[in-house]
């Protein structure tokens, strides 16, 4: 497909950000149709700035096109002008690097990294040309997988699928791939059988569900539970030695490089922290090496060291300072996005200085010590207070301060406190100031907070109209934001949802529900009336404690982390108890993933 011939150069000139359509990017594969056995599109529900800031599919894309035979490419979700378009000018969904429509491909993977995006995905495949649930696609289209996240309760988006990954896709996307090739022209169930026999596969259409009669699971079936696959080994899994430069700013606009996967201090309220263990490093070496190249082959000026906690990392002191030495002639600055209150050093921040400064943002994540029990975060108030002052004498004017409010027995106190954090901070830091980041609690599946019930809308915005009257006083020094309270009911509702919830889904899609992670275009009166339309009640999947029996959406789906531990764990949380962070060789919980 020739855009240029599709769209006119003042047609292209009329919608947003038209690099977002075009390709052509530095450093993108491209394969000759001759050499193609099997073709996989990569798509992501969002933006292209959204996506290409993701690094799955970095790195995805970069094991797909080293294998013999196989070519992926890339595609996004259009910003709703262009969606229009499309459609007026009959232009289907297409990738980026050959401008190939979807439905042209074997596969179609799509990226599940936020609740949010879920109608996104019906607008992909609409756009595509693709049959939006499965069971009514031919053999002519192309499977359609799911990953990430959202797949450890992809539930609600079942029918849409036809194959989930559970966990990390380095070593299955490779079998899956394979089978592909080997069984291509068999009969699609024939296909989706023999992938279902891949750890981590899950095929929807080989389970069914049945209900009670007030709308709790009685029972899922078959009672096979598929278990996550993860890599053991980091060093030796493949990383992209060159990544796609896009012609326009995306969110992260850096090098992104994984130092670390899987979190040992087990926060109940996080769901990255269970569903990635076991904590696995990569080594210093390795992390330099592929520093040293991807600055090479990009020009990028900045390296971001991701985990989920960088600052827990082993060597993180020296990698910090050699890998800021071996860039520091290049200009090329080294930042951490994850740091950790307690685990933070005057050396790293110093480190970190070495060509720019970067900003510092942590996550005390509740007001009051005692809040902190509840949810794990072994963090004392004077931890907070002394970081802040390393920070400030460090050089840094300002710090970001991560808070969440509606949390598991929060009361009045902890909000207030939240204020008096603040305050004290203002008082040790003359002439400095603190951005706070607050969000409302949502419960998600898979952690010791599966069975609480989320927090009403009403009550979250008493409690922000508090937290308004406690923060204003301090004036210019203090700035804050604070998330949309109607998204975060939604989003509660599709975390822990069933496949009863797919309808409430497409049927909000049909009402005009795109890009519904943008507040511009969200609607919450449009998700009220598909669950009512439905015969669905919103409060039943947010606003109720479950009990220690009830079945879960997502009971046969695992991350290795057992049900038993999770409900441990929560009654620890309900008893303000500490559980340590787990370390190899010592403090094992027998969480069931090692």
């Amino acid at each position: 497909m020739d855009l240029e011939k599709t769209l006119s150069r003042q047609e292209m000139l009329s919608i947003s950000k038209p690099a977002r359509y075009i390709g052509r990017e530095w450093n993108i594969s491209l394969k000759k149709k001759e050499d193609v056995e099997i073709s996989v599109a990569l798509a992501f529900p969002d933006l292209y700035e959204i996506g290409m800031s993701h690094l799955g599919l970095k790195i995805l894309y970069y094991i797909l096109n080293s294998l013999p035979g196989v070519r992926a490419e890339r595609a996004f979700a259009p910003w709703p002008d262009m969606g229009k378009m499309m459609k007026e000018k009959n232009i289907p969904l297409y990738s980026l690097e050959n401008k190939i429509p979807l439905r042209n491909f074997d596969a179609v993977g799509i990226s599940l990294q936020h609740e949010l995006n879920y109608t996104n995905v019906l607008y992909l495949l609409d756009l595509a040309g693709i049959p939006l649930r499965s069971e009514e696609r031919g053999e002519e289209f192309p499977l359609i997988l799911g990953g990430g996240p959202c797949a450890f309760n992809p539930e609600p988006v079942s029918p849409f699928f036809d194959v989930f990954l559970l966990g990390e896709g380095e070593e299955a996307i490779v079998e899956i791939v394979e089978i592909l090739r080997v069984m291509k022209g068999e009969k699609r169930s024939d296909v989706l059988s023999e992938l279902a026999k891949i750890e981590g596969c899950y095929v929807p259409l080989l389970y069914s569900v049945s209900y009670h009669p007030d709308g709790k699971i009685k029972n899922i079936s078959p009672s096979r539970v598929v278990r996550k696959r993860w890599v053991k080994n980091l060093d030796g899994a493949p990383y992209p030695q060159k990544i796609i430069v896009p012609y326009l700013n995306i969110v992260h606009d850096r090098i992104p490089l994984e130092i670390a996967r899987g979190c040992t201090r087990g926060c109940r309220f996080c769901q990255a922290g269970m569903i990635y263990r076991p904590h696995r490093e990569r080594s210093p070496e390795k992390v330099i090496e592929l520093a040293e190249k991807l600055v090479k082959s990009t020009g990028y000026e900045e390296v971001s060291l991701l985990s989920l906690s960088s600052t827990d990392y082993s060597a993180i002191e020296y990698l910090v300072r050699d890998l800021s030495f071996r860039l520091k002639e290049s200009k090329v600055n080294v930042s951490l996005p994850s740091l950790r209150m307690d685990a933070f050093s005057v050396e790293v921040a110093q480190s970190l200085q070495e060509v720019r400064r970067s900003g510092l943002t942590f996550a005390p994540e509740a007001g009051s010590e005692r809040l902190r029990r509840v949810i794990n975060k072994g963090l004392t108030d004077e931890d907070i207070f002394q970081t802040v002052e390393k920070t400030f004498s460090s050089g840094w004017r300002e710090v970001k301060l991560y808070f969440m409010i509606g949390l598991p027995g929060e009361r009045e106190e902890d909000i207030r406190d939240i204020a008096n954090l603040v305050k004290e901070i203002l008082g040790r830091g003359k002439k400095k100031g603190v951005h706070l980041g607050i969000s409302a609690f949502i419960p998600k599946s898979h952690t010791p907070f599966q069975w609480t019930k989320q927090e009403e809308i009403k009550s979250l915005e008493e409690k922000m109209a508090i937290l308004h009257s406690l923060l204003r006083p301090l004036g210019r020094r203090v700035r804050y934001n604070w998330s949309d309270f109607e998204v975060n009911l939604v989003e509660g509702a599709l975390s822990r949802g069933d496949r009863r919830i797919s309808s409430v889904i497409e049927r909000v899609y049909r009402k005009g529900g795109v890009m519904d992670n943008w507040r511009e275009f969200f609607s919450l009166r449009r998700w009220q009336e598909g669950f009512e339309e439905e015969g669905l009640d919103l409060d039943f999947y947010t606003h109720r404690e479950r009990d220690r029996e009830e079945i879960f959406p997502w009971e046969h789906l695992s991350p290795g982390v057992s049900k038993d531990f999770l409900w441990k764990e929560y009654q620890l949380s309900q008893e303000e108890k500490i559980t340590p962070p787990c370390q190899e060789g010592k403090n094992c919980y027998n969480c069931g993933v090692c």
